[in-house]
């Protein structure tokens, strides 16, 4: 297919419509043959790109899963018809690290440890970093070989396990922001949530974009929903987590959540 097939998908890349051409052929594969597929991992913004194709499409035999509930890097699932779609099917399997506490290693040392066994990043999930315990999430067929071969990261001993624990899920933390808003243009929601003027919002939104929902945009009156999701290089993410009614002046009283 060609860029106009995808005209409702804002902002995609070369890149984009050969994942999007790619998840077409399996929808049709999924109705027309009755075949499962599933894909490497997949970032948040292509995770997002499979979920408007699959809405534009009216299809609905789909899953994305990383591993556990709220992953951010995911496989997508494409269902035969009257096949059961499980997270369980999914070909996942999850590495547990062990090391002492007293040795703090980062996502970049994990990333670092697995990308020097020559796997692709397309094979590698969300990787969970805690005290003395840390998960990484794999494609199957990778998983084996970091089981086995893995025993530093960086320059830290570390012990590898198959499985993970839930209680080793971080809890998102984040700071309410309040404010009126004259409208639910990106414009507007972002000033308050940076506490900056409405121009300088603007200007900083023409000039590097917000991902809203994980789909970048460069124009300040983009609309923003309860519960969107948006993000500033360099200035932190966001949730439009309410509204909350409207003042005299009809303007709007917003909720923003700032993750930090």
């Amino acid at each position: 297919m060609s860029r106009k097939d995808y005209s409702f998908l804002p902002e995609i890349t070369d890149e984009d419509v050969f994942l999007l051409d790619r998840v077409s052929e399996w929808f049709t594969a999924s109705e027309e043959k009755y075949v499962t597929r599933y894909s490497a991992f997949l970032d948040e913004r292509q995770c997002e790109l499979c979920r408007r194709l699959a809405a534009s499409r009216g299809f609905g035999r789909y899953l994305l899963w990383g591993g556990y509930e709220g992953s951010e890097r995911n496989m997508l699932g494409v269902f035969a018809p009257f096949e059961e779609m499980t997270a369980d099917s999914f070909p996942i399997r999850a590495v547990t690290f062990s090391y002492r506490e007293a040795d703090r290693l980062t996502h970049r040392d994990f990333l670092g440890a697995l990308m020097s066994l020559e796997l692709t990043r397309d094979s590698i999930g969300d990787i969970i970093v805690g005290s003395g315990r840390s998960t990484v999430f794999l494609r199957d067929t990778v998983a084996q070989e970091v089981l086995f071969s893995v025993r530093k990261i960086g320059r830290v001993g570390v012990s590898a396990g198959e499985g993970f624990s839930a209680a080793d899920l971080p809890e998102h933390e984040f700071r309410e922001i309040t404010g009126f808003a004259a409208s639910l243009r990106a414009d507007c929601v972002l000033a308050i949530a940076l506490g900056t003027s409405r121009e300088k919002a603007a200007r900083l939104i023409r000039s590097v974009g917000i991902a809203v929902d994980h789909i970048v945009k460069y124009s300040p009156d983009t609309k923003l929903a309860a519960g969107s999701g948006f993000s500033v290089r360099g200035h932190g993410k966001f949730l439009l987590k309410s509204i909350d009614g409207v003042s005299k002046k009809d303007r709007i009283h917003i909720t923003v959540c700032k993750f930090v």
